[in-house]
């Protein structure tokens, strides 16, 4: 009787931990959903207005002045974006400190969504997943903020809230939750997942993305027009354009940080790096007289998927997307790494024997499989994005994406739990998670 009663009380226990979650979850996810549908309609106005008055982009300098000039003035606080967040989640891991610290300052969510929508107005190069998890994290913070003052909260309920937050964002903005779920779990450390937090990213994720739905915004739709049977032939062929993709994902990586250095040894005062970084940009956008290397660089994914491309365009994206983030202008890394990768894939279609638009598809997910270090959240998107037979191949070039990319990856705040293979003890350099703290970069 004693153990049926202590088996009810267990089970009972695991449900008002279910209901718990799935309420706090929920209010995260719709949090991140709203700021994510607003991120994305303000992107989409940015975009038609730059393009239907490209002069503006002669303005790119002045707006980049803004912004390192907010942020400097008004955003220190706040100016490590992604790595800011993932510390805080570190913070309680390492040293098992719960706790109530401060929350993440509000102000990170409207300077990170002003900062996004100036850069991309104005032609700077840059993506959106940084902003959909800078918001997501904060706002699901403030939760944080109004349920210590009603309930008890520990810290670990707040590391909890705030991996939620990620999922949501990640999840939502671009219409892939069960990626973003995993991400949101995946991201934090190279070479373990925890789970702890599972059922809060999942939930949160896709009430995010359910959200962004029911505020009627649409995500792009990629389409794979040429798919390959799973054989040995494919395969080795997916594994061959996987280590490609992760050679550019490290590529990227070390390029984007080194120019952060460069431009913090050279400019002393930190609203002049972006005011110099859009100088370079937009003489080079009116030097090669088109605009589909700035921005986000949809219209160049989707015919990535449909026709050849130049076999440049993936190495001219990487460049205006390193220089505009190095310099310190907002938004993310990922869309411009899905350019990339797409087009990277574009240009191996004629070396590997495999089509154009699949390699489109395992290049879009694999590139930032391996600059993220989330080969997980990056082979459920490609399942999610392009279906199980495209999904099946991008993941190998997934998973073989994140063997060769390194420990450098794009969020310098990762920990490093198991290397990704023996021999990059002596290959590879010490990751900066294990050296000595450097400062947060402000991209």
């Amino acid at each position: 009787m004693l153990n049926q009663l202590q088996t009810l009380a267990n089970r009972l226990s695991i449900l008002l931990h279910t209901i718990r979650w799935l309420i706090l979850a929920t209010l995260a996810g719709i949090l991140a959903g709203s700021a994510s549908a607003i991120l994305l309609i303000a992107l989409d106005w940015a975009t038609n207005t730059r393009e239907s008055h490209r002069w503006i982009i002669a303005l790119l300098p002045l707006a980049g002045l803004i912004v390192g000039l907010v942020y400097h003035y008004l955003g220190r606080s706040v100016e490590g974006g992604n790595n800011l967040i993932l510390d805080e989640i570190h913070t309680e891991i390492s040293t098992g400190i719960h706790a109530p610290r401060t929350t993440i300052p509000a102000r990170m969510t409207p300077l990170i969504l002003l900062g996004t929508i100036i850069t991309h107005l104005f032609g700077g190069s840059a993506g959106r997943e940084g902003t959909a998890i800078q918001t997501g994290a904060a706002l699901a913070d403030e939760l944080t903020r109004l349920l210590r003052r009603v309930i008890h909260f520990s810290e670990k309920d707040r590391r909890t809230l705030l991996m939620a937050g990620i999922s949501a964002g990640f999840g939502s903005v671009f219409g892939t939750p069960l990626s973003g779920a995993v991400f949101g779990l995946e991201v934090l450390t190279i070479g373990s997942v925890g789970y702890d937090a599972i059922f809060p990213c999942f939930i949160a994720a896709f009430a995010g993305d359910y959200t962004v739905h029911l505020w009627r915004v649409h995500h792009t739709i990629y389409t794979v027009t040429q798919e390959a049977p799973l054989n040995p032939t494919t395969m080795l062929s997916a594994i061959a354009a996987g280590i490609a993709f992760g050679l550019t994902a490290l590529l990227f990586a070390r390029s984007t940080h080194a120019i952060t250095r460069l431009f913090k040894r050279h400019v002393s005062y930190p609203p002049l790096r972006p005011f110099l970084g859009g100088t370079f940009v937009a003489l080079a956008v009116f030097a090669i007289g088109t605009t589909k290397y700035i921005g986000l660089g949809i219209p160049t994914i989707l015919s990535a998927f449909s026709q050849h491309l130049p076999r440049y365009d993936f190495a001219a994206k990487f460049a205006f997307t390193t220089l505009t983030l190095g310099a310190g202008f907002k938004g993310g890394e990922v869309t411009p790494l899905f350019f990339i990768g797409a087009t990277l894939g574009n240009a191996l279609s004629s070396i590997l024997p495999l089509p154009s638009s699949l390699l489109a598809a395992m290049g879009f997910v694999a590139v930032f499989a391996g600059a993220a270090n989330t080969p997980i959240a990056g082979s459920l998107m490609a399942l999610e994005l392009f279906g199980p037979e495209a999904g099946a191949l991008a993941a190998i070039a997934c998973v073989t994406s994140y063997l060769f990319s390194g420990h450098h990856g794009i969020y310098r705040a990762q920990r490093l739990s198991n290397r990704k293979h023996p021999t990059l003890r002596n290959l590879d350099s010490k990751p900066q998670s294990l050296e000595s703290p450097a400062p947060n970069p402000t991209h």
